[in-house]
């Protein structure tokens, strides 16, 4: 009897565990009222997550450290990316079909405006991999051919988005409440983004005025980038010195100074590199002054670079110590860093420094780590359903 009594109360216990199981197991989609509410609300902000992913892949095809099994991870890296880059493209279009209320609310929306400045870069991001991790797996044509379309139309994009941003911001009619947010950097990236990747098809485009013509655009648009990102940092700067920093689920933002940052390197660097096949015979010397220039450039932004980066992490862990919780503003941590590894690996590499050299691959494990955790949050989230729902 007591035996039967103990075998029943184990039954009991197993079920009773079971159903909690089940009930503690996720549901796809559980947050969401219907399948199709996941649309609605989907953000421009979304494609920092390709962007994210993106340079994860991009900046291991060029790290100076290459071992066994890194350009097979990069690949397939930059295969998710592309397929998130379409996946995400068809679900904006689809949203600002169904959901134009929505959708023209965050176009006006003064803060998630600013993001239209990541479509593009997302493109050029995958523009990227492309010409550095395709022609392995689908032909240098192709890879070629795939990057020119990603680049003209993210260039196309990021030059409309650091005009329009700016001047939607200038005109709009309530002034009163408007701080300067690491926010309203990015629009105005893109175009350094594009000068960096532009570098990487000078030696694909035919010698002579092609050229010459693509290396002037990249340069110009490298200015138009800097000197209005420069200003727009120092009101970043004084705005977080004078007025504190922002809300604790923004706190991430603060890395997109970085973006600035490190691409601006690696286009300098990048650029001043391929010069040599575009400045030739007597215009050699241009070559070696644009060269010079990228690490000189180099130099003295990194020194900013580190300052931000620090400054970045101790607010970082501010926030955390008051409740930071997962949002999508955690893809701030991927990218910006990204580009300092990319910055670091075209500045040691130009000026054969192997210390800079370590300090990209040090930097590079700090992206897989970033990477790593917050691509799992947003999976969870997706499965769930919870990061469609406004925060």
């Amino acid at each position: 009897m007591t035996t039967t009594v103990n075998l029943t109360s184990s039954t009991v216990a197993r079920s009773a565990d079971r159903s909690e199981s089940h009930r503690r197991a996720p549901v796809v989609f559980g947050h969401l009222g219907r399948p199709g509410q996941m649309l609605e609300h989907i953000t421009p902000n979304w494609y920092a997550s390709v962007m994210g992913t993106g340079i994860v892949a991009n900046a291991a095809a060029t790290l100076p450290l290459q071992f066994t099994g890194l350009h097979t991870f990069a690949t397939v890296v930059w295969l998710i990316a592309s397929t998130a880059l379409i996946a995400l493209t068809v679900a904006f279009a689809a949203h600002w079909t169904m959901h134009r209320g929505h959708a023209r609310a965050h176009a006006a929306h003064p803060v998630m405006s600013q993001f239209y400045g990541a479509p593009p870069m997302a493109m050029l991001t995958v523009g990227a991999g492309a010409i550095t991790l395709g022609p392995s797996l689908i032909g240098s044509s192709a890879a070629v051919w795939i990057d020119a379309v990603l680049w003209t139309a993210g260039t196309l994009t990021g030059l409309a988005t650091s005009v329009w941003i700016p001047f939607r911001m200038i005109t709009a009619h309530d002034h009163d409440s408007a701080m300067a947010l690491p926010a309203w950097l990015m629009p105005i990236v893109p175009p350094m983004v594009s000068a960096s990747t532009g570098a990487l098809l000078l030696d694909h485009v035919s010698a002579g005025q092609s050229r010459l013509a693509l290396i002037a655009a990249c340069y110009a648009m490298f200015g138009l980038s800097l000197f209005l990102g420069m200003i727009t940092m120092t009101m970043i700067y004084s705005r977080l010195v004078h007025g504190g920093m922002p809300a604790v689920q923004a706190a991430p933002t603060v890395w997109i100074t970085l973006g600035m940052i490190g691409q601006s390197i690696t286009a300098t660097n990048l650029l001043g590199t391929h010069a040599a096949t575009v400045f030739v015979g007597k215009q050699a010397v241009i070559a070696t002054g644009l060269h010079i220039f990228g690490i000189a450039y180099g130099f003295a932004m990194g020194g900013f670079g580190i300052l931000m980066f620090a400054l970045a992490t101790m607010l970082t862990v501010h926030a955390a110590r008051r409740g930071l919780s997962f949002s999508l503003t955690w893809w701030s941590f991927t990218f910006p860093v990204g580009t300092c590894v990319t910055g670091a690996t075209a500045l040691g590499t130009a000026a054969g420094i192997s210390v800079i050299h370590a300090m990209a691959v040090g930097l590079y494990v700090v992206l897989l780590t970033a990477w790593a955790t917050v691509a799992t949050h947003t999976l969870r989230g997706t499965i769930s359903g919870k990061v469609f729902l406004p925060a």
